[in-house]
């Protein structure tokens, strides 16, 4: 069991953690990583680059340990899943990060492209939390998913409708495994408008496959409807929200972390 100490009103607070982090290759899900292992917590570090995987775990250190996971594939993530068990000695956190989100408008997109997103924004994310639920279970421990304001809004961003839908049901997912397993804390994190980390590979690859022009134009459209905050949120404000999830006994549905708006000239 982790060690756990005493909150302000008498209620346990875990001390230590061990954390399963999916997608800690690039982007906020390396950023995320890198900020637990600041505090020397022990992590199993899954994605399916090696290379970024074990630079990551350099970076972090002795506590960190790069394990090879595809989270389109369940018997990848059965085996990482197992391993990460073996080296860490239980589970007390998760955290799901992968994302794909394809800018295109609805009429244009084709089943391969539907299926790709839905493989890794919500299959992925269920197989992941099928194969950790046990030892979830076992330490009281806690899940945490992350979405976004462009999906969680009550108007999905134009261009970005099979990433709404998906994140959508990500959301839905997450609150069923609350109803069925309810001794695990599943939080969905929603993200505000952030960039990522220092470092090419903590830069958020999302918009990477976007295609410019289309780009260009959907972007003047977010700003016009004020959906964008104007402004970048620190991703240590990220890395902070999931570790005090992380650290919670209590039980959080979901949290949104978001860049404070610009001053309004009256």
């Amino acid at each position: 069991m982790p060690g756990e100490g005493t909150s302000i009103r008498g209620d346990p607070v875990r001390e230590s953690m061990r954390v399963v982090i999916v997608g800690a290759s690039s982007g906020l899900g390396r950023c995320i990583a890198l900020g637990l292992g600041k505090t020397s917590e022990p992590l199993a570090l899954l994605a399916r680059r090696r290379d970024l995987l074990e630079s990551a775990a350099q970076e972090i250190g002795a506590s960190a340990t790069p394990i090879t996971c595809d989270v389109h594939d369940e018997d990848s993530i059965r085996q990482a899943i197992a391993e990460a068990v073996d080296v860490l000695g239980g589970i007390d956190g998760l955290v799901y990060t992968p994302a794909v989100g394809p800018l295109s408008r609805l009429r244009d997109l084709d089943a391969e492209t539907w299926q790709a997103t839905f493989r890794t924004n919500v299959t992925g994310a269920a197989l992941v939390a099928k194969h950790t639920i046990d030892h979830l279970e076992a330490s009281s421990g806690t899940a945490v998913f992350l979405s976004s304001v462009s999906a969680s809004m009550s108007d999905p961003w134009p261009g970005l409708g099979a990433y709404a839908a998906s994140k959508a049901a990500l959301e839905k997912m997450v609150e069923a495994w609350r109803m069925e397993h309810p001794t695990v804390g599943f939080t969905t994190v929603v993200v505000g408008d952030c960039a990522g980390g220092d470092g090419e590979h903590c830069m958020t690859e999302f918009a990477n496959s976007w295609e410019p022009e289309l780009a260009g134009r959907a972007l003047t459209i977010w700003m016009d409807r004020q959906y964008m905050a104007g402004t970048l949120m620190d991703v240590q404000d990220l890395v902070d929200t999931v570790d005090s999830v992380l650290r919670s006994r209590a039980s959080i549905p979901l949290v949104t972390v978001a860049p404070r708006r610009l001053p309004i000239d009256l």
